[in-house]
C-alpha cells in the first residue's frame, strides 16, 4: 500500500525542484504540487507531468489522486488570498 510520502517522493524526484504536499488514506490521494516546470502549461499538461512522474504506481498502486498544481507565481498567489 503506497503512503503519502512514498507519493511525495516519486513527484519530487520526477520533478526536480518541486515543492511537493500529500495526503491521503493508502487508497485516496491529495497533493499539491508546485513547480517551475508548469510555467506556461495548461492544466492537463501539468497532471501529465504528475503522471509521468508516478510511472505505472497510478495504474497499480494508486486508486485516487487529486491533483492541484502551481507555478511558484500562482502559489504566492494562492498563500495570500488573491488568487
Amino acid at each position: 500500500m503506497m503512503q503519502p510520502e512514498q507519493i511525495k517522493q516519486l513527484i519530487e524526484h520526477g520533478l526536480a525542484g518541486a515543492q511537493v504536499n500529500v495526503s491521503g488514506d493508502g487508497q485516496h490521494f491529495e497533493a499539491h504540487v508546485v513547480s517551475d516546470a508548469c510555467a506556461g502549461k495548461t492544466m492537463v499538461q501539468q497532471h501529465q507531468l504528475v503522471y509521468r512522474a508516478l510511472g505505472d504506481k497510478m495504474k497499480q498502486e494508486i486508486h485516487a489522486l487529486s491533483i492541484r498544481t502551481y507555478t511558484p507565481e500562482q502559489w504566492a498567489q494562492q498563500a495570500s488570498g488573491s488568487a
